[in-house]
């Protein structure tokens, strides 16, 4: 049906107006269908890869944006026991942490849902913008990595959670994917996947339910879920190298549907059977426990991440 020059297209299920075309599916569905679909692949997901048991607490990893608020949304209609955490960085350009703060909290609020936040600059002293990596390309990024996974893995083993939830999607996944096999970074392959065990007790298990997700349909679900999510990029992801691999990836998945779905999928299968086998984090006798902080550490009396602020703290005396 035609209406002027615009297509107006009909829902494969029932026949209504579809809110979304899904040609690496060829499906395109209404609202209705549409967020169904999208529950019943993230359900089938965490099934799928064993990501955790029906009664398990989970920690959702929220940022404001649509990923995560999408995610959250999800996991709680599914019936899962969830608790937000959202990490302000600190970030200050267009006041763009305190403006995803607000959506985290607004979402949570709305949904009956428990936040906790935990600011960086209050608790230790300044923002990531502030954290000089000394002789590092992409300073703030890596820092800003630590950090985050400092900070939850920390929430996580004190709140007694199960597994940290990210909103890690299926273009996220695949553009990391290619980033590492071009420059052959086999440590990185080995453990990409959908789940990350727990390598030692104080260490979380991390998963992404929606790995098996295009970031358009995240999107698309919390337009027709009403989610208000903060829409601008992180300031300092503008040049982040996996932009890059994400617009090849785009141009590969308009010639061709489908790709990004099978170039991801496919690598977890071949995972499956054992092509990249598993390399050792580290045995029981390998960890220590870091001195100022109390988490494990592989690298001595220090985590890096307390390495990380002695370095600051030093640098700002």
């Amino acid at each position: 049906m035609a209406r002027g020059s615009r297509v107006i297209m009909k829902c494969d299920k029932c026949g209504g107006v579809a809110v979304i075309g899904m040609p690496q599916h060829r499906l395109n569905l209404c609202e209705t269908h549409f967020v169904a679909w999208m529950r019943e692949i993230v359900a089938r997901t965490i099934h799928r890869h064993r990501m955790f048991a029906p009664d398990a607490r989970l920690l959702v990893a929220v940022s404001g944006g649509k990923d995560s608020l999408t995610l959250w949304e999800i996991l709680n209609h599914l019936g899962y026991e969830t608790e937000g955490l959202y990490i302000h960085l600190g970030i200050d350009s267009d006041g763009y942490s305190d403006q995803s703060q607000r959506k985290a909290e607004g979402f949570a609020a709305a949904n009956g849902l428990r936040l906790t936040v935990v600011n960086v600059a209050e608790v230790y002293g300044c923002g990531i913008p502030e954290i000089t990596w000394t002789g590092r390309g992409q300073r703030v990024c890596g820092a800003c990595g630590l950090v985050k996974r400092h900070i939850m893995n920390q929430a996580a083993y004190e709140g007694r959670f199960d597994a940290i939830a990210t909103g890690h999607n299926m273009d996220d996944e695949a553009a990391v994917l290619l980033q590492n096999l071009l420059h052959w970074q086999q440590g990185y392959l080995r453990r990409q996947d959908a789940v990350l065990p727990a390598s030692h007790p104080r260490l979380a298990r991390k998963v992404k339910p929606l790995c098996r997700t295009y970031e358009r349909e995240s999107a698309a679900y919390a337009l027709v879920r009403g989610i208000d999510f903060v829409e601008a990029e992180c300031p300092y992801a503008v040049d982040a190298s996996t932009i890059r691999y994400k617009l090849l990836l785009n141009q590969l998945e308009r010639e061709s549907p489908g790709t990004k779905y099978q170039f991801y999928q496919g690598f977890l299968a071949a995972k499956a059977e054992g092509l990249f086998s598993e390399a050792p984090e580290g045995d029981s006798a390998d960890w220590s426990t870091c001195s100022e902080c109390g988490q494990p550490t592989l690298g001595g009396d220090l985590c890096s991440f307390c390495r990380l602020w002695r370095r600051v703290r030093h640098e700002d005396a």
